[in-house]
C-alpha cells in the first residue's frame, strides 16, 4: 500500500477523489432529504385538500351516501364523536394510522343537539358548517381495490347541523415520493462512481503535467550526480510558479556547489604548490648531508622545517574555518591580546586602551589574526608599526598602521584572497605562502566582524579589524 501511493501523484489524486466523494456523499443526502420533505409536504398537502373537499359537503348538509368519497382511489374516512366510522371509501379494505381501523361504515346514531356545543379533538371550538383550521396528518398504510400502498393521512374537523362534529380522514399516496427518492438515489449510486472515475482521471492528468517540470530536474539532477559536471544546470519552466522557483534555488545552489568545488580544487593545487617548495629544499639539503655531511647547512634545514611547519599550520587553519568550525564564545581582552601579540617585536608600538577590552570569541584565532597583521605590517614597515585598540559604540576596533608604501586601491581586496602576493619579484622565504591575511580575513568574518585596509597616517598601510563588543564583558569592565 505504500508502494502503491508512494508518489506524488498518487497521494494527490487519492486526495482530491477522496474530498470530492466527501462533498458528493453531503450533497446527495441534502438533495434526498429535501426531496423527500418537499415530496411529504406536498402529499400532506393532497390529503388535506381531498378531506376538505369532504368536509365542505358534510358542511353543507350532504348525505353519508352522496359523499365524494372514491375520487382517484384514494382512502376516505368518516367519523364521529364517539370515534365510530359513519362513512368510507367503497373499495377500502384495510386502513392503518388513522387510528380508526374499520373499513366498513357503521349505523349513523341518532343526532345529539345537545353536543352543538361541543369542541372538536384539535380543541377548536366550531360553529355549525365550519371546517376546522388544525389539521392533524398522520403516516399509514391502506388497502384500496387490492392494492396496499403507503399513504399520509390528514385528519380535518367539521361541524354539522345535524350530525354533529364529524372527522375526515383522507390520504394521499407516497408512492411518488418513494418513487422520486429511490430513483435519485439510484441515479446518485451510478453517477457518483463515474464521476468520481472522472475527477480521479483529471486529476492525475493534471497532476502529472503539473509535476512534468519536477521529473526534468529530478533527471538532471540524477545526470549531474552521475557526470560529477557541476557547470550543468536544471531546465527552468516558464511558469513563474512554485516549481520555477525550485528550478532557480536548485540552480543556485548548482552554482554555490560549483564556486565551492572550484575553490577547494585551487585551494588545494596552490597548497601542493607550496608545500613542493620547502619540501623539495629541505630533501635536496638532507641528500647533500648524507653524501657530505661537512656541507650539512644546518641554519637553513631549520629554516626550511619552520616555514614548513607555519604553511602546514596555516593550511590545517584554513580546512577547519571552510569546515565551519564556530569560535568558541570565551570573553577575550583584545587589549591584552595585542600587547602579548606585539611583545618582542622590534618597533612595534601599543597604545589606545589602558583597561580591558572584551570581545565574545576564540582567543587562539583572534590572536593568529593579530600576529598575522603585525607579520604583514613588519614585513613592509620602513621603521615603525603601531596598534591601536579603542571602542567604537557597541565594537572593538584593533588597528595596524605601517609607515610602508601602503596598498594600492585597485588591491586593496586582492589581498585577502588566498596565496596572494602582491610583489611578484618578492622571493617565497621573505614573503610567505600569501595566506596570512586570508586567514585574518576569515577568523574575522566568523567572529561577526571585518577586516579591511585603508591608508594609514603615516602614509603606509592600515589594517582595521572591528569586532562586536562583549556587552556583558564591557558592563563587568566598567
Amino acid at each position: 500500500m505504500s508502494r502503491l501511493f508512494g508518489s506524488v501523484r498518487a497521494r494527490a489524486t487519492l486526495a482530491a477523489t477522496l474530498v470530492v466523494a466527501v462533498a458528493l456523499v453531503a450533497a446527495g443526502t441534502a438533495v434526498l432529504l429535501s426531496l423527500r420533505s418537499n415530496l411529504l409536504g406536498e402529499a400532506g398537502t393532497q390529503a388535506e385538500r381531498s378531506a376538505r373537499e369532504v368536509a365542505t359537503e358534510l358542511a353543507v348538509g350532504t348525505p353519508y351516501p352522496d359523499l365524494s368519497l372514491d375520487v382517484d382511489d384514494r382512502p376516505v374516512q368518516v367519523v364521529d364523536d364517539d370515534g365510530v366510522l359513519v362513512a368510507a371509501s367503497e373499495d377500502l379494505e384495510r386502513i392503518s394510522g388513522t387510528g380508526i381501523d374499520a373499513v366498513k361504515a357503521q349505523p349513523a346514531a341518532s343526532p345529539g343537539g345537545e353536543d352543538d356545543d361541543a369542541d372538536d379533538d384539535s380543541g377548536e371550538s366550531l360553529e355549525p358548517g365550519e371546517i376546522g383550521g388544525r389539521i392533524t396528518v398522520s403516516d399509514g398504510s391502506a388497502t384500496v381495490d387490492g392494492d396496499t400502498e403507503d399513504y399520509r393521512f390528514a385528519a380535518v374537523p367539521v361541524k354539522t347541523d345535524d350530525r354533529g362534529t364529524l372527522t375526515v380522514y383522507a390520504g394521499a399516496p407516497l408512492s411518488a415520493e418513494h418513487g422520486a427518492v429511490n430513483t435519485a438515489l439510484t441515479v446518485m449510486l451510478i453517477g457518483f462512481p463515474l464521476l468520481l472515475a472522472v475527477v480521479a482521471w483529471v486529476t492525475w492528468l493534471v497532476t502529472r503535467r503539473a509535476l512534468r517540470p519536477v521529473e526534468g530536474i529530478r533527471r538532471e539532477m540524477a545526470a549531474i550526480t552521475a557526470s560529477e559536471d557541476l557547470a550543468r544546470r536544471v531546465p527552468v519552466p516558464g511558469t513563474h510558479d512554485e516549481v520555477a522557483r525550485l528550478a532557480t534555488t536548485t540552480n543556485e545552489t548548482l552554482a554555490a556547489l560549483e564556486s565551492s568545488v572550484e575553490r577547494q580544487r585551487g585551494f588545494v593545487a596552490d597548497a601542493s604548490h607550496e608545500l613542493r617548495s620547502p619540501i623539495a629544499s629541505l630533501r635536496t639539503q638532507l641528500e647533500v648531508a648524507a653524501a657530505h655531511p661537512e656541507l650539512l647547512d644546518l641554519d637553513g634545514a631549520v629554516a626550511d622545517t619552520v616555514r614548513l611547519q607555519r604553511l602546514a599550520a596555516d593550511l590545517l587553519l584554513l580546512a577547519r574555518l571552510d569546515a565551519g568550525e564556530r569560535p568558541a564564545e570565551a570573553r577575550v581582552d583584545l587589549a591584552a591580546l595585542a600587547r602579548e601579540a606585539a611583545e618582542g617585536r622590534t618597533g612595534v608600538r601599543v597604545r589606545g586602551a589602558e583597561g580591558p577590552v572584551s570581545v565574545a570569541g576564540s582567543r587562539g584565532q583572534l590572536g593568529r589574526v593579530l600576529a598575522n597583521l603585525l607579520d604583514n605590517a613588519q614585513r613592509h614597515a620602513r621603521s615603525s608599526v603601531e596598534v591601536t585598540v579603542r571602542r567604537d559604540g557597541d565594537a572593538v576596533v584593533a588597528a595596524v598602521a605601517d609607515d610602508g608604501d601602503g596598498v594600492p586601491a585597485a588591491d586593496r581586496e586582492r589581498i585577502f584572497e588566498r596565496f596572494v602576493r602582491l610583489d611578484a619579484a618578492r622571493s617565497r622565504d621573505d614573503g610567505g605562502a600569501g595566506l596570512g591575511l586570508a586567514i585574518a580575513r576569515d577568523v574575522a568574518v566568523r567572529h561577526g566582524g571585518t577586516l579591511t585596509v585603508h591608508d594609514a597616517p603615516a602614509g603606509g598601510a592600515l589594517f582595521e579589524l572591528r569586532l562586536p563588543g562583549d556587552r556583558a564583558g564591557a558592563a563587568r569592565d566598567v
